[in-house]
């Protein structure tokens, strides 16, 4: 199994490519609108950073990693908000491009404690593509992670060939594919997982992808029609999260704790999942460590307040049996 080159050796630990686009999360027990004009007094509204890719950078440069971002953001308000709030988390969003003629992507999530719906306006999202990942900046970094794999067409079409370019450059790489909105489940992926070291479905998405109701029978399926398997990791939500890697199936139950918001909970694994494998960490080790990353998340409204500390991250891990 490939692995990242020492830490010594780069100057930043992991390039996160994908969307940029703020949430605006609708809280409540019962989130749902109802039509006819009929105003509803909800539990809040918040404008937090949003996007599986920024909220995964995030999480990972709050666990301590070095990150750089590179995406796409309009010349608006949005956009202004979105490369400030990562800049004050830590990530580096120097190489995050401004396009002047398209606007931000936006996200409304309504979100209940256990379950949410959420209605995006793709602009600027779709625009990031290989181009922008320079290849001075990956020579500089140990893992290159791509996000909403299924969000960008043309990053998509793209994926292989910039993982190749990851891979001759030492770089380890990782796909995090988030929902399909047109329900194809393909477009290409099986080619880009041929070049994945990593791959972070939940469990309905590997269902849909793998082609068998249970998410850990489709992730072996998926392992058996690819030439050059990635090792998996499942995100299963109260069921904890499994990993298939090498035909070898291995469970970890959920972390205990009572959720606020789930928003952003798996993106938050990915960064968990990302940093376990970075320490070079075992995969059982490193599954452990992101169903802590995801499930301290929901402790606060968005993605991204309830992220942990690496601190937290180990204390929690010492005191769960």
């Amino acid at each position: 199994m490939r692995r990242p080159p020492p830490g010594e050796e780069r100057d930043l630990d992991l390039i996160v490519v994908g969307e940029i686009n703020p949430d605006v999360v609708v809280s409540d027990p019962d989130p749902v609108p109802r039509f006819g004009q009929q105003e509803r007094i909800v539990g809040a509204i918040t404008m937090t950073i949003g996007s599986s890719s920024a909220i995964a950078a995030c999480g990972a440069a709050r666990l301590g990693l070095r990150v750089a971002m590179v995406g796409v953001v309009g010349d608006d308000p949005f956009g202004r908000f979105m490369l400030e709030a990562m800049r004050d988390r830590g990530v580096d969003v120097t190489a995050c491009r401004i396009d002047p003629d398209l606007p931000t992507g936006a996200t409304v999530i309504l979100a209940s404690p256990m379950d949410r719906a959420i209605l995006t306006a793709l602009g600027t999202i779709a625009s990031v593509s290989a181009a922008d990942v320079r290849d001075d900046l990956l020579g500089r970094a140990r893992h290159l992670h791509v996000g909403s794999y299924f969000l960008q067409p043309q990053l998509a079409h793209e994926v292989p060939a910039l993982f190749r370019r990851a891979h001759a450059q030492g770089l380890t790489t990782s796909l995090d594919p988030n929902d399909d909105p047109r329900k194809t489940w393909n477009g290409g992926l099986d080619a880009a997982l041929e070049e994945t070291d990593i791959f972070l479905p939940n469990g309905a998405e590997i269902a849909a992808i793998g082609g068998r109701e249970k998410p850990v029978a489709a992730a072996l399926a998926l392992a058996e029609r690819l030439d050059q398997a990635p090792a998996i990791a499942v995100k299963l939500g109260s069921a904890g999260a499994a990993t298939i890697a090498d035909g070898v199936v291995t469970r970890s139950n959920a972390y205990p704790v009572e959720p606020l918001d789930t928003v952003g909970a798996g993106d938050s694994f990915d960064a968990g999942f990302i940093c376990g494998w970075l320490d070079g960490s075992t995969i059982e080790f490193a599954l452990r460590r992101a169903v802590v990353c995801g499930a301290l998340s929901t402790r606060s409204v968005g993605g991204t307040d309830g992220q942990p500390t690496r601190h937290e991250v180990d204390r929690a891990l010492a005191s769960w049996e």
